[in-house]
């Protein structure tokens, strides 16, 4: 899970997980190989040059920093993996509802409670202390 620091970047405190009970299969991909180990919960994006899942970062504005979906769960390098957005993920304690979350700079992967670099736009909203909406960067 995640949980806000005063900084405002966000780490893993247990592992995330989809609380949406049945997601709809308009809201993932499925069939991707993971270019890089993945955790569960990690915004990852789909690079062009090989079509593989990596851990997104909003380091800078440039095609690492669209988010394509998260990683249901954690997935070694070369293995087979699935994105998801639109879905409902637990994520941590102490979470702000009604605020919004942003890729962030500094951890590939993760999450800010501010916009950065490459993280312009939001892509998720909290909806309760321990829950966040994820969606893909549009």
């Amino acid at each position: 899970m995640w949980r806000m620091w005063n900084y405002g970047r966000c780490t893993k405190e247990c592992t995330p997980s989809i609380s949406t009970g049945a997601p709809p299969t308009s809201c993932s991909v499925s069939g991707l190989i993971a270019g890089e180990a993945l955790s569960a919960g990690d915004a990852c994006y789909i690079k062009s040059s090989d079509g593989k899942a990596y851990k997104a970062t909003g380091a800078a504005a440039n095609a690492a920093a669209v988010v394509d979906g998260f990683a249901p769960s954690a997935c070694p390098l070369g293995e087979a993996t699935s994105l998801y957005w639109n879905v409902n993920f637990y994520y941590g304690a102490g979470l702000t509802p009604g605020s919004f979350v942003y890729l962030s700079a500094t951890t590939a992967g993760g999450l800010e409670d501010a916009a950065t670099t490459g993280g312009t736009t939001p892509i998720g909203r909290v909806i309760d202390a321990s829950r966040i909406w994820v969606q893909k960067s549009y």
